[in-house]
């Protein structure tokens, strides 16, 4: 192949939007493939105790929103963010409160996934302040590249909120359509930044830098056969893991094979149902996403469903004033491209 792991620092991400705990550490994963010829691709798994109730949403260009909500409930009654979508976007939500992954038109793409550390530290109402469970989305309405989610998170302030009890403790991988990418992380109060091609694989605990020393230590430059791996479903054995294969992916042919290599590589990091997850229980994959970041696809497999789904944003229509289309991808029944099976929101988030 002539490539290691090591010219390869892939981005798995793991984590979950609003909705997660923090005692409980759900393990998802986030791959970027930016290296092959044909096509800027990506992919998450997403993992957790019980169904999150993803819903597959279109958003429209021109929606009004409010930063400082999670649902109904207000979280920031002081100086809240609002603004008018300029972009419209394919995400994945969770209990219909929250973006937790997603793609915008002009090829951005977003996932949150868990880490025990996060920290937005204390409230400055100086800033216009947004509940973590919008934070993807605010990115995804309002910007086109990955630096220009950097620049907007500069006059901004994630707010720590929660939701059936449990505080959305995440981090947020960003990738967009030139193979750009940067893992975004709140720490002790201040944000970490990893801003490079180079970041491509993220998961949860410890902390990225962390998780790149860990990796560094490894020796991935001879693969093979024979080759021990790291092979469990703690966050640091799926990095590594998920490193070492995504450097070996040979070059595509068309997209097809672009999206079954990054979904091969996030099927090996998922967590099988059972598999114990430290002390906390079991946190089994319950979703695979995959982005075309290039031609703006979004493809969706639930893993108690045999069929992998995918949705093409250009046969949508993104205009002001376009209805906000939803799609339950909790039916056996929904196989290929189900772009034309989205139905109108009634209420959307």
């Amino acid at each position: 192949m002539g490539k290691t792991v090591h010219s390869v620092v892939s981005c798995v991400t793991i984590g979950a939007v609003l909705g997660l705990s923090v005692a409980p550490a759900p393990a998802c994963t986030r791959v970027l493939w930016n290296e092959n010829k044909l096509a800027v691709v990506s992919g998450r798994s997403m993992d957790w105790p019980e169904s999150t109730e993803p819903k597959l949403t279109v958003f429209p260009r021109g929606l009004q929103r409010n930063g400082g909500k999670v649902g109904p409930a207000v979280v920031v009654a002081d100086n809240p963010a609002t603004w008018t979508s300029e972009y419209g976007s394919i995400v994945t939500t969770v209990y219909g409160i929250g973006t937790v992954d997603g793609i915008n038109e002009r090829g951005l793409g977003t996932h949150m996934l868990y880490l025990t550390a996060t920290d937005f530290g204390p409230r400055d109402a100086g800033k216009p302040g947004i509940a973590v469970n919008l934070w993807a989305q605010y990115l995804l309405d309002n910007a086109a590249t990955v630096a220009e989610a950097l620049a907007l998170l500069e006059d901004v302030q994630i707010i720590m909120a929660e939701a059936r009890g449990r505080q959305g403790t995440v981090h947020l991988a960003l990738e967009d359509a030139s193979g750009d990418s940067a893992i975004v992380e709140y720490v002790a109060g201040e944000r970490r930044v990893h801003h490079g091609r180079e970041f491509r694989i993220m998961t949860n605990d410890p902390t990225y830098d962390e998780q790149l020393a860990l990796l560094k230590a490894q020796d991935f430059s001879k693969p093979s056969s024979d080759m021990p791996l790291p092979g469990n479903v703690n966050a640091r054995d799926r990095f590594q893991r998920a490193a070492y294969y995504a450097a070996l992916l040979p070059e595509p042919k068309d997209e097809r094979a672009a999206v079954a290599g990054i979904l091969a590589i996030i099927r090996n990091v998922s967590v099988p149902f059972g598999a114990p997850y430290k002390g906390f229980g079991i946190y089994n994959t319950e979703y695979r996403t995959a982005m075309d970041l290039t031609n703006r696809r979004y493809f969706f497999e639930l893993t108690t469903s045999p069929n992998v789904v995918w949705a093409d944003l250009a046969k949508f229509d993104l205009s002001p004033g376009a209805p906000v289309m939803l799609l339950d991808p909790d039916d056996i029944d929904l196989s290929g491209d189900v772009s034309a099976k989205f139905q109108t929101a009634e209420r959307p988030f």
